[in-house]
């Protein structure tokens, strides 16, 4: 389950527009950050996505990618132009299909590829999913088959695209949006459809033209939505933006990201929050036990200016509450994040297993003590951080984002070295057990 959003002026207090996403998969679905460059490819050659192999375009665009290690597409990423998407597993009252076609994931990725504006990433996404249709297993150990929206943004607009096996509509984004693991396009929002969205819905007599759909209130699957709490989570991210709307920064939509819900806060003078205590699903979100296999493996938030190179800030590891915001600037390259992961622990040897070996003991331990005692450096470092990237030249870019990737490693490995010396409560031993999951992966297979 995953929560995206977007803030656009004039919600936003330099003008700009900034965007942000949490990618949760399954708790060992580690993910990576791979940049990829622009390339030309040859005429009537193909490329091969997740499951099936589709006519590759001419050109495709420079892409930062956040990957889940198995699959072609990504989760969430942006392009050399500023253009930034992040999809959502969504439920309809018509089921998904499990045929193999493109996943949500691939379309992102084409997107990207291909889009040199927001508008345009969007043109292909709709038209690859009319062309190719969306379908196939999208979980790891356990199979997971769904439909998907898209928050697709740069630096002057942002689209929201939702999708019912090949049909789709499209929203024009409000200063304040936000998406979920539920269909959200309300009346009078659709601004474009298609794949035979409006003949399927005139026909069940919901509508006479795509602006009279309520998309959301025909189709969405409310059974699922119970489980995934996808209304709640959209509705919470909608508030946390509204409450800064006019002042929003990146820093806003990095706390956001790092939210437990409302439940936390009524925990703040109840000993605090901690993840088995935890009734609902969050923003932030950590796995448990049962239904909870999920947790937040990856974080991204742009900032995103029409003047200038958009600045994309990532963790590239799970638990953004205990995870440092890192810069990216496309054109100065990514610093290097060790060997690529895959779903098991590899000694550390990659970023992303680095940082989950202090995301998992500090969950087994006591949460609040913990955020309360790295929480106030983690943002000051992030403060620093986004001083020194504004304040670097061009030529200066790439030294500087290594830098601040350095001292986060740095800073996270004193971490993990000073927690024994946190006092608190240990982890209930039901929520230490549930990290002991023997089952099988499947879509590695």
């Amino acid at each position: 389950m995953c929560d995206t959003m977007v803030a656009l002026p004039p919600a936003t207090r330099g003008g700009q527009v900034l965007f942000a996403k949490n990618s949760d998969r399954e708790r060992d679905e580690a993910q990576f950050l791979e940049l990829l460059p622009a390339a030309r490819h040859a005429p009537g050659s193909t490329v091969r996505c997740t499951y099936i192999e589709i006519p590759q375009a001419e050109r495709t665009h420079a892409v930062l990618l956040s990957r889940p290690f198995w699959i072609w597409g990504a989760e969430m990423g942006a392009n050399e132009h500023g253009v930034v998407i992040g999809n959502e597993a969504v439920f309809a009252t018509i089921p998904p299909g499990r045929t193999r076609a493109l996943i949500g994931m691939d379309l992102l990725r084409l997107g990207l590829e291909r889009g040199a504006t927001a508008a345009e990433a969007v043109e292909v996404i709709t038209s690859l999913l009319e062309r190719h249709g969306q379908g196939g297993n999208c979980g790891l150990r356990h199979e997971h088959f769904y439909d998907n929206s898209f928050l697709v943004a740069d630096a002057r607009e942002a689209y929201v695209v939702e999708t019912i096996g090949r049909m789709w509509a499209v929203e024009r984004c409000p200063p304040v949006r936000a998406i979920s693991n539920a269909l959200s396009i309300g009346p009078g929002a659709i601004v474009r459809a298609g794949g035979g969205l409006v003949e399927h819905a005139r026909a069940m007599g919901w509508c006479a033209e795509a602006a009279d759909l309520d998309l959301a209130g025909r189709y969405i699957d409310l059974a699922r939505d119970e489980m995934s709490r996808g209304r709640l989570r959209c509705a919470r991210a909608t508030e946390l933006l509204g409450r800064r709307a006019g002042r929003l920064l990146a820093a806003d939509l990095m706390a956001a990201l790092r939210d437990h819900g409302a439940e936390a806060e009524a925990m703040a003078t109840d000993g605090g929050w901690h993840p088995d205590r935890s009734t609902t699903r969050s923003i932030c979100m950590h796995a448990g036990a049962g239904l909870r296999r999920g947790q937040s493996v990856g974080s991204l938030v742009a900032d995103l200016h029409p003047d200038r190179p958009a600045v994309l800030w990532v963790t590239a590891t799970s638990a953004p509450c205990l995870s440092i915001f890192k810069p990216v600037v496309m054109a100065a390259g990514l610093p290097p994040q060790g060997e690529r992961p895959t779903e098991r622990d590899d000694g550390g040897r990659s970023l992303w297993w680095r940082h989950e070996r202090f995301h998992r003991r500090a969950m087994l331990a006591d949460h609040a003590a913990i955020l309360a005692q790295i929480g106030p450096e983690r943002d000051a470092l992030e403060r620093d951080f986004a001083e020194r990237v504004a304040g670097a030249p061009p030529e200066r870019l790439t030294s500087v984002t290594a830098a601040c990737w350095a001292e986060a490693a740095e800073t996270e490995a004193r971490w993990l070295a000073a927690l024994p010396a946190i006092p608190g409560r240990p982890a209930e031993p039901g929520y230490a057990a549930s990290w002991t999951d023997p089952t099988p992966v499947l879509a590695a297979q």
